[in-house]
Formats: C-alpha cells, structure tokens, sequence
C-alpha cells in the first residue's frame, strides 16, 4: 500500500441546464464475490480515511471486546451516524440508562440533530446541543458500554492507547488485510483509522460473508435489519439496504461510501472533494458493473439540482 493517497480520476460531472459548470474527482474500487478486483479508477492502494464508514468495523471489535447487546436494533445504533431523529436519540439513551451511565460520560462534541424537523423541534421546545445528538452518540454508547463489559476505566476511552482503541484498530486491520497506516481524530472525536479503499471493500465484503452468529455477521445483519437507525428515514444508508436485499452500506464524511453484497461483491468509493453529491451517482455505476439492479439505484443514479425551485441539471457520473 502507497505511504499517502495520490487522488483520483475524474468520475463524474456538474450538468446545470445542458452545461457543465463543475467536475468531481475521486477513487473507486469494485471487488467480486472472491474478492478479486474487477474495475477501478484513481488510487485505490493508498490509504485514505473511511470515517464514519470505519464503524461496522469498530462495532465488530466492540462485539469481540466483551459488548453484549440483547437487542440487534442497538447494534445498528453502534454503528449508525444517525440523524437524531425521536426513534435515534430515545434509544441512545435508553442504553445508557441499562448501563447506569449518565450522558455526560459520551465526549463526542454537543450537537443539534442532523434531520432538519428533529433539530427544528429541540430548538423549539427550547432545546441546545447536546452530545447525545451528536450524530456519533450511538457509536460512543457503544464504546463506554464495551469499557464497562471489559473492565475497563471510560475515562480516556477515545486515547488511541486505551485497550478499547486497541482492539478496534485490531478489528480494522484483520478485516481490511493491511495494517493502519495512521490514525486521525474523527470529527467526532474518536481514533480515526487510514486504510486503502480496497481495504475497505474488503472488510465490507468479510463481514456480509461471514459464517452466522459470528461477531462480524452480526453486525451485517443489525445494520440491514434496521437500516432506518443506521442513518435515518430516507438517507442513503436507509434506501440502498432497504431498496436492495442483502446489501450492506455505511457512508462516512469526505465523499466516502462502501457496500458489499454477499455472494456479489463490495464496492469502496472516495470523492476527492468531498463532495457528498457525487457518491451516489459512482456507487449505482460501482454497483451496476457487479451486476445489481434495483428501482432505488435508478432513483440514486443522478443527484438533481435545482435553479428557482425546479429541477435544471444533475451531477451524474462519468466512469
């Protein structure tokens, strides 16, 4: 694996009323059944950060740690960059209340929800921010619960030294085949672990063709039960696990995605820019070369944009 991220290819286009005012760069692998690469643009060796596309990984260690969870809705939950939405935040809590732990232990940053109606109705009610709307919250209830199973102290539980750390980055680097090659603050203040996109594929892939009952199927199997949890009602996460049987997803900041479908294959994509638009359009294209079809990749293939309130062009791929 290349020692930095050398950047992409061009991958797709800003078409706004038949001109295009705007190009998107970036890296996308795709691997088959086997794990053999089958298509790929830019740099797909070089390490990047997946992001919040790390956390089904770090659930799996959570699992392998000590974390016992009687509901798989919660392990969704551990692995969500969630939206905020009533449903998120009420079972945040809810969990750390079984545990005895009070919200202030969570050191992700105060936030306002994601969802838009879910944050106009804090501000409202005459609510702030708070860390457990933070859109991590439920990745650090996990986090502090896999600590107290453990036997470990929470405080510090983000040093990339503490045991917890530890045995995340483990989780990483049995799944993605390669060894970390650095380790960042995530936004929401958690390690953040750099491996390559075929990497990342890899992992995805490890996890939706592991045996069942196994730490790593279970969470696959969590995340698709209950995709809703996993992002929020209508996100992308939510529409691709929902709209295509078996497909794991988890997108991550900075124009990261990654999905795998067993028995099909797992794509890994990185927008250059980290453009959030551009990765829809590259994941239906990623997904389509391993043969998938379904209504929803068609309602993902273009991101639209508007001009006076009506749609005048889109951002759609050009690999």
């Amino acid at each position: 694996m290349g020692k930095t991220y050398q950047g992409g290819e061009l991958l797709a286009e800003v078409v706004r009323s038949g001109f295009v005012e705007g190009l998107h760069r970036g890296s996308v692998v795709v691997l088959d059944a086997e794990g053999t690469r089958v298509a790929a643009a830019g740099d797909v060796e070089g390490p990047i950060f997946p992001r919040s596309a790390n956390k089904p990984l770090q659930a799996v260690g959570m699992l392998r740690a000590g974390l016992r969870l009687t509901d798989p809705a919660d392990l969704a939950l551990t692995a969500a960059s969630h939206f905020g939405q009533d449903f998120h935040i009420s079972r945040v809590r809810a969990l750390l209340r079984s545990a005895g732990v009070d919200e202030s232990a969570l050191r992700c940053p105060p936030d306002l929800p994601l969802d838009e109606k879910a944050k106009a109705d804090v501000l409202r009610a005459g609510g702030h921010a708070e860390r457990v709307y933070m859109n991590c919250s439920g990745k650090h209830t996990g986090m502090l619960l896999t600590c107290l199973a453990a036997g470990w102290a929470t405080e510090g539980y983000l040093d990339p030294e503490h045991p917890l750390q530890e045995r995340l980055r483990d989780a990483v680097e049995s799944f993605a085949g390669e060894s970390v090659a650095a380790t960042g603050v995530d936004g929401c203040g958690a390690p953040v672990l750099a491996v390559s996109l075929t990497g990342l594929a890899r992992a995805f892939l490890a996890l939706v063709q592991a045996p069942a009952g196994s730490a790593e199927r279970s969470v696959a199997d969590a995340m698709r039960a209950y995709p809703e949890l996993v992002s929020g009602t209508g996100q992308d996460d939510d529409r691709l696990m929902t709209g295509v049987p078996g497909l794991l997803s988890k997108g991550g900041a900075e124009g990261v995605h990654a999905l795998a479908v067993p028995g099909v294959g797992a794509v890994a994509v990185k927008i250059d820019d980290g453009g959030m638009r551009a990765r829809m359009p590259i994941v239906v294209s990623a997904l389509r070369r391993l043969g998938v079809e379904a209504p929803v990749l068609s309602e993902l293939t273009e991101f639209p944009l508007l001009g006076g309130g009506e749609r005048v062009g889109a951002v759609r791929a050009t690999w």
